[in-house]
């Protein structure tokens, strides 16, 4: 692999939950290791509230975020990507850009929490929980010794991480 930090892209079709969430818990906890970003497809225009929350209990500042489109990633100019990762099953069956240098790919899909029903607090709950799973392939990830593990490894690895079932602990991010 090439010199830290390394580049990664969270997917997702809106990009107003958890690839947002997915871009922060990586930021945070890879300290410094690598810069994550995250695009949608067919962005909302909006981060999803109940994802800023859940942002903010790492300390990660929310100020600039915001739904983009997966084209500012692509383009001249843009980041070249190590990784790209699609968090949501619509994203994972649509035709991607073709990312200059090859990047790693892989799916974790996870339920949408924006799309929960009920109260306000019955919203908080799902976007917790899924917040949670995100975080436990987060960190199965950044466990990976990167430096140590040829292309072909990493991609078995991270995908392995997608096929596993999301963790649900009790466990923060």
């Amino acid at each position: 692999m090439n010199d830290q930090p390394y580049s990664i892209l969270i997917l997702c079709t809106g990009n107003s939950a958890r690839s947002i969430m997915a871009e922060a818990l990586l930021n945070v906890h890879g300290n410094g290791r690598l810069r994550a970003y995250s695009a949608g497809s067919h962005p909302s225009g909006t981060v999803n509230p109940f994802a800023i929350e859940q942002c903010k209990t790492l300390g990660y500042d929310t100020a600039r975020m915001r739904s983009k489109s997966w084209d500012e990633f692509a383009g001249p100019g843009a980041p070249r990507m190590d990784f790209v990762i699609t968090v949501c099953d619509q994203a994972a069956g649509e035709t991607c850009p073709l990312w200059p240098g090859q990047p790693i790919t892989a799916h974790w899909g996870f339920e949408d929490p924006a799309a929960a029903q009920g109260s306000d607090d019955d919203k908080r709950k799902v976007f917790r929980q899924v917040y949670r799973q995100i975080g436990s392939r987060v960190r199965q990830f950044l466990n990976l010794p990167l430096e140590q593990l040829d292309r072909a490894a990493i991609q078995r690895e991270m995908r392995a991480i997608g096929a596993r079932p999301p963790g649900d602990n009790d466990e923060q991010p």
